[in-house]
């Protein structure tokens, strides 16, 4: 059922009050990096929750948890000073078609970035420009520089989506989302600064999708970039400055009716 454009307003309103909230922090993937107080923490288990990002929530939440334990409860030291003995636990890593290969190729990555740099935001950033109206090219650059190592495994590039592929980047949109938006709510962490909210480009998932076609915000079949384009480009009708806060709206009422 198609609503006038008055009505999609009121109801995405509506909904992203509902769960832009405090108590949507403890069942889903962002409860990760809200249990660390250091940014660099947050960062780097905020990159690896939303990777791992499909399936059971409390499955997701569990594996994350289990990496956190592997790093001693602090990723970014571990990251930074581990030695080759430390990365034993991680070879029997698994969730789902993610693997110790791709684990230890994530740590390989983390260090080398974070020798160079204080935040992993600058991954993202040297991409960008002030003019550009999406975060496309930082994502298609970031692709590039995450596997720009001698010894990134090809197996590990599935995990890590690229809008030159044609991918939605569901779960780097997430990521984004998490680091760069700011509120009074405290869901989203609000971390990074030199990324805009207007910027972003909204995650598509399957509960998403499924509210966005709903409600007429999307007109495409397949849930690709050209999608996640044509969302958020639609929901600039209703909040121009931060188009990517309904996500709450979409994501939540498909997931938790």
């Amino acid at each position: 059922m198609q609503h006038l454009p008055s009505a999609v307003g009121q109801w995405l309103e509506t909904h992203h009050d509902r769960h832009n909230r405090q108590a949507f922090i403890a069942t889903d993937p962002i409860s990760i990096p809200h249990g660390f107080s250091r940014r660099q923490d947050m960062e780097i288990m905020g990159f690896w929750a939303a990777t791992l990002a499909w399936g059971q929530r409390p499955t997701i939440l569990a594996k994350c948890r289990q990496l956190i334990a592997f790093m001693d409860g602090s990723p970014h030291e571990f990251i930074l000073h581990h030695q080759p003995a430390d990365l034993r636990p991680f070879l029997d890593f698994r969730h789902r078609t993610f693997n110790a290969t791709d684990a230890l190729y994530f740590i390989h990555f983390f260090r080398e970035h974070y020798r160079h740099h204080d935040t992993l935001e600058t991954a993202f950033t040297q991409y960008l420009r002030p003019d550009d109206l999406t975060i496309e090219r930082s994502l298609t650059g970031f692709h590039e520089y995450f596997f720009g190592l001698d010894d990134a495994p090809p197996r590990t590039r599935k995990h890590v989506a690229t809008p030159a592929r044609g991918s939605a980047c569901k779960r780097l949109n997430m990521f984004l989302r998490w680091m760069v938006r700011h509120d009074d709510r405290g869901v989203d962490l609000g971390l990074w600064k030199n990324i805009r909210p207007d910027q972003l480009v909204c995650p598509i998932d399957v509960h998403a999708e499924r509210t966005a076609r709903h409600l007429g915000l999307v007109s495409r079949r397949l849930p690709d970039w050209q999608m996640a384009l044509e969302l958020t480009n639609a929901l600039r009708a209703y909040d121009p400055a931060d188009p990517v806060r309904f996500d709450f709206a979409l994501f939540g009422s498909g997931a938790n009716p």
